[in-house]
């Protein structure tokens, strides 16, 4: 057995982590990376999730009426996968051309509290460290559904997204973000998808009239939503793999139908995802975790074993990669800088789910501003009516529309849902805006380029005038 000491180890080559490792490296420290598959280098986002979802979803948007489905479904996996090899050498490529920094393939096990061994193969290598940094990020969950296991019709978002073969069906179990933003795509490309639900209402953080109009486009793109429903059994047939439902517990028998059955030609688990923990020996470490098996961390992402950190996915936090890249500010403020730095700090974070057009939001709903309190003021205009964003004209997406939460007291942006092209874009001007005491008034009055979707904000919130 070989045995390596370094100043940093990192598992799992996450964003966050993989930050850490360069950011370390280039100051001169003697860095190990660690990866159990060299085809997740650069780590979820850029090999199975934000990217590759997210080409999909362009090219979904671009499909002409007269594109064959399969055909141009084909192409766009094709493209989705060059994509990500391209992306993966350069992820891989950022750490290799640091001298101090070594990256090694294979899976890595605690055998004391800041020391691993790692296995590929026959091979073995023992490495201890100075400071570890878990990073090995979230998994789908698999639901224990009778049929579930072993069935080659049931797939994750990681096994749809590189299905080369577009399915005429797809039924998807889990109405999340993750679910339903697939739905979306898969539907433009041709699809007839089915979304099992066993909440009341699909988008349900968001308020009522912004998740009707969510819901609204997807239906018109041809999503078919079953709420309050859970999936009970999933059989092969000769058919394809049928899916029997009924009322979910939580809805009280109020959901879309007591009960009944559809049958896809894949079945998508979109029941959320989980941090990956399962085999890296936490316990010998000394490391503890959440109820959710989460590895847990203090506001410094400092876990219950001195000098080992958790950042990203694993450490429960959001599932977001800018969280991620974030967690990494955090942890080289505590190696290198004042350790001042924590997740206290975080205001105004905002998120995104790619729909089409994508649905963005930031702070605080009507709902949640009022539950909280607030005497708020609200500005809400359908993006069809916006004479002001001729943008959403220019590129064919007229639907949607863009929604302020105001106080009225002191004329603060409390929260925005920005349903409409471009927001993306737009959420991280009102984010900023939010973050440094931007008035709502300014925000209607500030001169925007032309034409561009945030002037949008000009006519949106001179209702507040």
């Amino acid at each position: 057995m070989d045995a390596l000491h370094v100043d940093l180890l990192v598992i799992g080559f996450g964003k966050g982590g993989k930050t850490i490792a360069a950011a370390m490296g280039r100051g001169g420290r003697r860095v190990v990376m660690v990866e159990q598959s060299d085809q997740m280098y650069g780590g979820t986002c850029i090999n199975i999730g934000c990217v590759p979802t997210k080409a999909l979803v362009h090219d979904a948007e671009s499909r002409r009426p007269g594109d064959a489905p399969k055909h141009w479904y084909a192409r766009a996996v094709s493209r989705k996968a060059d994509l990500t090899a391209l992306l993966r050498g350069k992820n891989f490529d950022m750490l290799d051309v640091i001298d101090t920094v070594t990256v090694v393939t294979g899976r890595a096990t605690f055998v004391g509290s800041r020391e691993v061994e790692v296995r590929a193969g026959g091979d073995v290598l023992r490495i201890s460290a100075e400071t570890v940094v878990i990073d090995t990020g979230s998994e789908p969950v698999i639901p224990e559904i009778p049929g579930v296991l072993d069935n080659p019709r049931v797939t994750t978002s990681t096994t749809l997204i590189a299905t080369e073969d577009l399915p005429a069906r797809l039924v998807i179990i889990g109405g999340g973000y993750v679910g339903i933003e697939l739905a979306g795509v898969y539907a433009q490309f041709g699809s007839q998808v089915t979304v099992l639900e066993s909440a009341e209402r699909v988008f349900g953080r968001e308020d009522e009239d912004v998740a009707d109009a969510a819901r609204e486009i997807l239906e018109r793109q041809g999503v078919t939503f079953l709420t309050g429903v859970r999936a009970t059994s999933i059989r092969d047939t000769d058919d394809g793999a049928t899916v029997t439902y009924e009322a979910a517990p939580s809805s009280g028998g109020t959901g879309a139908t007591s009960g009944g059955a559809v049958t896809g030609d894949l079945v998508l688990l979109a029941a959320g995802r989980r941090p990956v923990t399962a085999g890296l020996g936490l316990e010998v470490a000394g490391i503890r975790t959440t109820d959710r098996g989460a590895v847990e961390v203090d506001e410094h992402l400092r876990t219950s074993a001195v000098g080992v950190f958790a950042v990203g996915d694993v450490n429960g936090g959001p599932q977001f990669t800018y969280i991620s890249l974030d967690d990494s500010r955090i942890v080289l403020d505590q190696l290198v800088g004042s350790g001042e730095r924590s997740t206290a700090d975080r205001v105004a974070v905002p998120y995104t789910v790619f729909l089409s057009p994508p649905l963005a939001r930031v702070g605080l709903t009507e709902r949640e501003a009022r539950e909280a309190g607030h005497d708020v003021l609200v500005a809400s205009k359908a993006v069809a009516s916006l004479a002001a964003m001729p943008r959403a004209r220019i590129v064919e997406q007229t639907d949607g529309l863009m929604k302020f939460v105001v106080d009225a007291s002191s004329g603060l942006v409390l929260g925005a849902s920005l349903l409409c092209v471009d927001s993306q874009e737009l959420v991280n001007t009102v984010a900023l805006a939010m973050r440094h005491g931007v008035r709502a008034a300014e925000l209607r009055d500030a001169i925007y380029t032309h034409p561009s979707s945030t002037e949008g904000f000009n006519e949106v919130l001179a209702a507040l005038a």
